[in-house]
């Protein structure tokens, strides 16, 4: 810096010219390099070669279609699908499948299957359960050994010791009268029922269920196919299986009843209301019972034909709107709740069919679907006309060919009770003219006076025109006939040698009478304090009122 400082007419801050020196190549421009180096993204998948490889098939019954879709194939009675031996099969009792080897056609459910056949189907026709063979997938592993110990299996002839930890209890075969024992081997129906239950056997084996909740519950799809192995499983454990239904199949309990001995093989040995007690045998085995494939998947539900029609049978279109409008002021009978029972619906209905032709049911909160099941069944069963479901109610007309219950007390209708006037049924009111001594009375009460009639505690005066001694004369004779009924036990009476008739002691009584009373023995007390004494004849309080009478009369 000093050799430059010495140096004549040096200036060391001189200023930059103004003009800059000519570059190399004017058209280019200097950029700087970026601080962070700009990604280089692969290219897009749209714009890559689609690859040639064929695609794997799926197995098409993967491709099912969803609840959702407007899949819609009509169909008719016979077989729709076959895979050698396994068919699908449509009749009478709707969707059914029939497997090699199977004691019965299966189907989804048993008991809440129209009568009607259907139409069509929602979904392509496969079969609901497992493959009969599916070889296990490579999965880069060899399967695993079989496990060399050996678990003990346990059935009702062949329980596990008594005080065996890790073991859950089985319920032995019975009950068996003293003497007897249990078979073994396969057996029909009835030998697996054994002899039939006394009345204080089925009160031993129910009673331990009434307040228990163990229990099968039967809710609107009714006895489903996979409730045949549940029900198996509870006698596995215990002698009787409790099922509770609830909803729809209350309806018709008696189709309940009949399907579930039918396919169970068991026996109903109480039923109250929509509670049923089913019974499992006396001689049966859980390892020897019928074995039946699961459904894996519930299947859609075929197409039937339209329960409501614009013109139902019977009817002409201005009548059936006719009967449309008058039905939304008509008081429904009764009203139903959600997952109640319905047990005496259809006599509800077939009494109010008595006195009015169009019936109304209200069925606030219930699922479409529900309230249509029960208007199908009240088709069926009363059987009546459907009319509409509007307004989440279920209006019903009786028909044309309806025939009253009571063709000899019949009933006339009040117009202030059914707010209505049926005007295709003018012409059978006005010929049932109601005389000055008729009375109008309820379908109750006419039951209650057959039953007394019948039971020899009511009598029916042919004259009405009585004076009062001869009255008094009826009434007498009419107390010692009722008296005598009700007070009589019976006795059995056979001829003797000359001709004569002799009552028979115990110790004579032939042997198809000697068990009457062997199912009453065990039930009865040891106290003789519970039972009173037989009061003699004449010492009841009815006498005492007949021997003042006659005194008077005297």
């Amino acid at each position: 810096m000093a050799i430059v400082a010495s140096l004549p007419d040096v200036n060391l801050f001189s200023s930059v010219p103004s003009t800059p020196p000519p570059s190399e190549s004017p058209s280019r421009s200097f950029r700087p390099t970026p601080p962070i180096p700009i990604p280089k993204y692969s290219p897009s998948r749209r714009n890559r070669n689609p690859r040639t490889e064929p695609k794997p098939q799926p197995n098409p019954a993967l491709k099912l279609p969803h609840r959702r879709t407007r899949y819609y194939k009509p169909v008719k009675e016979g077989v729709i699908s076959s895979d050698g031996e396994r068919t699908i099969l449509i009749g009478e009792s709707g969707v059914s499948y029939q497997l090699p080897g199977a004691p019965f056609e299966f189907q989804f459910s048993y008991s809440e299957t129209p009568k009607a056949k259907p139409v069509g189907i929602r979904e392509p026709a496969f079969m609901p359960f497992a493959p009969p063979t599916m070889p296990r997938p490579w999965t880069g592993k060899a399967p695993l050994k079989k496990a060399k110990k050996k678990v003990p299996l346990f059935d009702s002839f062949d329980p596990p010791p008594e005080g065996k930890a890790g073991v859950k209890r089985v319920e032995m075969p019975g009950p068996f009268p003293f003497g007897r024992y249990p078979k073994e081997g396969m057996m029909t129906r009835e030998e697996v029922l054994g002899e039939p239950l006394k009345k204080w056997e089925k009160g031993m084996l129910v009673k331990p269920h009434m307040h228990d909740n163990r229990q099968v519950n039967l809710g609107r799809d009714g006895f489903t196919h996979n409730m045949l192995e549940l029900i198996h499983s509870h006698w596995k454990r215990r002698r009787v299986c409790k099922v509770r239904c609830k909803g729809v199949p209350t309806v018709d309990m008696d189709n309940v009843c009949r399907v579930l001995e039918e396919k169970t093989g068991g026996e109903i040995i109480h039923r109250v209301g929509g509670v049923v007690y089913l019974f499992r045998g006396r001689n049966y085995n859980y390892r020897t019972r019928p074995q039946y494939p699961l459904m894996l998947w519930k299947p859609a539900a075929p197409v039937y034909p339209k329960l409501i029609q614009e013109v139902p049978e019977g009817l002409t279109k201005d009548e059936a709107r006719e009967f449309r409008v008058k039905g939304k002021s008509l008081k429904p009978i009764c009203k139903l709740s959600k997952n109640g029972v319905y047990v005496s619906l259809v006599k509800d209905v077939r009494d109010a069919f008595e006195l009015s032709p169009l019936v109304k049911v209200d069925c606030p909160g219930l699922e479409p679907s529900d309230y249509k099941k029960i208007g199908a069944k009240l088709k069926e069963l009363v059987p009546c006309v459907l009319l509409s479901f509007d307004d989440e109610q279920i209006l019903m007309w009786r028909g044309r060919d309806w025939k009253s219950r009571f063709l000899d007390y019949p009933l006339t209708p009040i117009p202030s009770e059914t707010n209505i006037a049926d005007d295709a049924d003018k012409t059978i009111e006005e010929q049932t003219v109601s005389d000055q001594n008729s009375v109008i009375s309820s379908p109750k009460m006419i039951s209650l006076w057959k039953r007394a009639v019948e039971s020899s505690k009511a009598v029916i005066l042919e004259e009405l025109d009585l004076t009062p001694d001869v009255l008094l004369e009826k009434v007498e004779e009419f107390e010692g006939t009722s008296q005598a009924a009700e007070h009589t036990f019976t006795a059995l009476v056979l001829p003797g040698n000359d001709g004569a008739e002799d009552y028979v002691d115990d110790e004579d009584r032939p042997e198809e009478y000697s068990d009457i009373d062997d199912d009453f023995d065990d039930e009865c007390s040891d106290d003789d304090e519970s039972f009173e004494p037989v009061r003699p004849e004449g010492s009841l309080p009815v006498d005492k009122i007949v021997r003042k009478l006659r005194e008077k009369l005297k």
